[in-house]
């Protein structure tokens, strides 16, 4: 069968819009991109961070403010943004040696910042989800959400084969709940260089992206089929500049462009060109 990539004749722009500015941003492992409060990239540490969300000038690096939804969390890895209520979703789904009975997934309203206060302080309220593997514990870097079929979806992080699940998006707060598994993905490569990292939805649910520390990969929806279903067609791997320990993407709000950044002080934010047409 011949796969044609037509579509991707051209170059896609990628540039480098800031580089972080303030020291607590040395393990950054969550991105999301806001759409209420234009040009603020949201993102978080991973594990020995408290539960915090940092909101950053997406041009300068600068941290705008900083958001404290007060739980006791253990490796934050990854969040999520649902814009519908301009919600954002943290997964502390880490697990290095795959012993948690349980993870949890936290969700906050996203507050309106105002531009003329620096370095904001906010307390927000978040509900929690707490989720349960069918199949045992396993390290996970990846949560999205699908807003086609509002599903919360986790990949694995560290098998040959990464295994993908999916949760309600709507819950009520405190529930638990088991995951499904949905399917296995397979990707080339050796070692932990192949380990999925991060992984986004676009806002309309038609892009899917995941990465490892070696690439990005990009799938087009077709109309409505689950995004599991999409996920196990051959991706296309995107251009990617190779980061110091990239564990972070996301799509900008109308799906047009994606942004990287990667573990590290005063590391680069890169911002690339989303495809334009979809390989078939």
């Amino acid at each position: 069968m011949l796969l044609l990539f037509s579509y991707y004749t051209h170059l896609y722009a990628q540039k480098v819009t800031c580089k972080l500015q303030d020291k607590k941003l040395d393990e950054i492992s969550g991105l999301g991109c806001s759409k209420k409060n234009p040009n603020i990239l949201w993102m978080h540490n991973d594990s020995g961070d408290g539960s915090y969300v940092f909101g950053i000038n997406d041009s300068t690096g600068k941290l705008v403010a900083t958001l404290n939804y007060s739980r006791e969390v253990r490796d934050c890895e990854d969040m999520a943004m649902d814009y519908k209520d301009n919600s954002i979703y943290i997964g502390d789904i880490g697990d290095n040696n795959a012993k948690r009975k349980y993870i949890a997934i936290y969700k906050m309203s996203e507050p309106a910042l105002s531009y003329k206060e620096k370095k904001q302080q906010i307390a927000v309220n978040a509900s929690a989800l707490y989720l349960k593997y069918p199949d045992g514990p396993r390290d996970a870097e990846t949560l999205m959400i699908d807003p086609v079929e509002k599903l919360l979806y986790i990949v694995s992080k560290r098998e040959d084969s990464v295994s993908v699940y999916t949760a309600p998006l709507n819950y009520k707060s405190n529930d638990t709940i088991t995951l499904k598994r949905m399917c296995r993905l397979h990707f080339n490569g050796f070692g932990f260089s192949k380990w999925i990292t991060a992984g986004d939805i676009s806002a309309d649910g038609t892009q899917i992206l995941l990465k490892n520390y070696t690439n990005v990969y990009y799938w087009k929806r077709k109309n409505h089929e689950p995004v599991w279903q999409t996920m196990q067609r051959k991706p296309v791997e995107l251009p990617y500049t190779m980061e110091k320990q990239g564990e972070a993407i996301c799509f900008t709000p109308n799906g047009m462009g994606y942004f990287t950044t990667s573990e590290g002080k005063a590391q680069p934010v890169y911002y690339y060109e989303a495809p334009k047409q979809s390989a078939q």
